[in-house]
């Protein structure tokens, strides 16, 4: 994704002007607020995006949107980024930063696919096992995608399990081609 480099770095550089302060957990709440405001708005979106609109009246715009509500580093990165034309990454660095404040913690996200929502009781379990496994402190993320059937996938940092029906048919199906005296499906 373009922009995800620098994203990175506008990030980090925050992170540690941050934790020079010890404003790190104020900064990442900031930067959640950042990311789910623009992320719910597709008219923000489109006017961080777009070359037409000048840098002023984006100034203007989160500023009237952000500015009492974030601190002043918060806001001291929305001004670096306009000055250097690059506000259109403010997105992905605020995502960026919670990323990294994240592991910085010790926090780690689990992401649990299925085709329902979870319900309190699986949501325990899921936990219950997750840290059996890593001494981190996890949280989980369930994503609905009707798609796979039943089951579920999770994933933990790199690592992915896929106890989906969805994947459990498209091993059938890949067995089934090796088989030469069935016909091809």
């Amino acid at each position: 994704m373009k922009g995800t480099r620098a994203a990175l770095r506008y990030a980090k550089a925050l992170l540690n002007l941050a934790k020079e302060h010890g404003l790190h957990e104020e900064v990442n709440e900031n930067m959640l607020l950042i990311a789910n405001t623009i992320s719910e708005s597709k008219e923000l979106q489109v006017m961080l995006k777009s070359p037409i609109i000048k840098s002023e009246t984006k100034r203007k715009v989160l500023n009237a949107i952000f500015e009492s509500h974030v601190n002043e580093l918060s806001n001291g990165l929305i001004h670096l980024l306009i000055e250097n034309k690059r506000i259109e990454i403010l997105l992905l660095t605020a995502k960026e930063y919670t990323i990294i404040f994240d592991f910085l913690m010790g926090y780690e996200v689990a992401i649990v696919t299925t085709a329902i929502p979870l319900t309190p009781e699986m949501e325990k379990l899921i936990l219950d096992k997750i840290n059996t496994l890593t001494s981190k402190e996890i949280s989980i993320k369930n994503i609905i995608n009707p798609e796979i059937i039943g089951g579920f996938v999770l994933r933990l940092g790199d690592v992915q399990y896929d106890a989906s029906i969805l994947q459990k048919f498209q091993s059938l199906k890949r067995d089934f081609k090796k088989n030469l005296y069935l016909p091809n499906y």
